[in-house]
């Protein structure tokens, strides 16, 4: 691949990008039952190189996760209206731990349960 197909992301605005970030609020893990924002999923956001995607870096609490396809389609659910496309950067370095997750998601763990 030669280096001018390379996509390079662009920042996006910070107010965009806290709309973003809160309508991903809207999506929960499918097995934890907590949104991916607050689990610490999401690693960056950014436009692509042409500004017509959302490019969406994020991770999964384990790289064998069978329900991509669930988060993927929330996801789309969440951003309509917000953006006309997007796509999924996964990352897996560094990989997810529970370091990651915000005070809000720690709290929404113990509520249901969890000991963290």
């Amino acid at each position: 691949m030669s280096e001018d197909a390379v996509t390079i992301p662009q920042s996006i605005d910070p107010d965009f990008r806290e709309q973003s970030l809160e309508a991903l609020k809207n999506v929960s893990d499918p097995e934890l039952g907590v949104n991916i924002v607050d689990l610490g999923l999401i690693y960056d956001l950014a436009f692509d190189e042409e500004h017509d995607a959302l490019v969406i870096s994020m991770t999964l609490t384990s790289a064998g996760c069978p329900l991509t396809d669930v988060i993927e389609n929330d996801i789309a659910e969440a951003l309509d209206g917000l953006v006309t496309a997007f796509r999924i950067n996964w990352v897996w370095m560094p990989p997810w731990t529970p370091e990651r997750i915000t005070d809000d998601g720690r709290d929404m763990m113990r509520a249901l349960g969890f000991s963290i």
